[in-house]
């Protein structure tokens, strides 16, 4: 069943995109450096943290540079509460 969502697709590539960016640098990798650990170019690097478009393999092998996969896994795997009715979104 399909949930009511505030937020748009290209939204989430775009937060998505921002915390890698933010990974990146906090681990003070350059674009050219994480595309040589991860085997992405960094013109889809910097194609990806401007615009949020990238393939779903090359965001992983991004992500594992930058983080855990056991992490993005996480994310799926958590179970969550969606409200059914607008009862239940008010109460929130």
């Amino acid at each position: 069943m399909n949930q009511l969502s505030l937020l748009s697709p290209s939204e989430v590539q775009s937060r998505f995109a921002q915390v890698v960016q933010s990974k990146r640098k906090q681990m003070k990798l350059s674009r050219k450096a994480l595309a040589e650990r991860s085997t992405v170019p960094a013109s889809t690097i910097k194609k990806f943290e401007t615009s949020g478009q990238i393939s779903l393999r090359q965001f992983i092998l991004l992500w594992q540079c930058v983080d855990s996969l056991e992490h993005l896994l996480a994310i799926i795997d958590q179970p969550q509460s969606h409200p059914r009715t607008i009862d239940e979104v008010l109460k929130r």
